[in-house]
């Protein structure tokens, strides 16, 4: 819960609780109200998004963008160590710090997904449409 505070409001922390099938006491599942107690209890801070709009802590998404890739090869990287995350949960978000992102190693990653002949970004120039046009 302290990892997930850095990217997650008490419902969605809630959500990706129960989804891994975390349990509280005596088999409940997770709502916001147990989540905010639960902080509470252990002095845990709300999270609370950056003022000026600059998050210091990214998921997977939001870090993709910023680096200009796609969020399954920063995923790649990160289950490959070639870049510091945070996994807390098994089928849950993975945390980025922005100042990670802006390493060298990031960069390497970024620009090498950009310069890999085989795996392209975008679609072949010469792809067809898979839809008939209906005009």
């Amino acid at each position: 819960m302290r990892q997930l505070v850095l990217i997650a409001s008490d419902d969605l922390i809630a959500g990706l609780l129960n989804r891994n099938g975390l349990k509280r006491g005596n088999g409940n599942c997770w709502t916001r109200e147990r989540v905010t107690s639960t902080r509470s209890s252990y002095r845990i801070p709300v999270f609370k998004p950056a003022e000026d709009g600059i998050e210091p802590w990214l998921n997977l998404s939001n870090a993709a963008q910023i680096l200009k890739i796609a969020p399954k090869t920063l995923r790649l990287a990160a289950e490959a160590g070639e870049i510091e995350a945070i996994h807390p949960l098994s089928d849950g978000s993975w945390i980025f710090a922005r100042t990670e992102l802006i390493t060298t190693a990031a960069q390497s990653i970024a620009e090498r997904t950009r310069q890999n002949p085989i795996y392209p970004t975008g679609s072949h120039p010469n792809q067809q449409s898979l839809f008939s046009s209906t005009t």
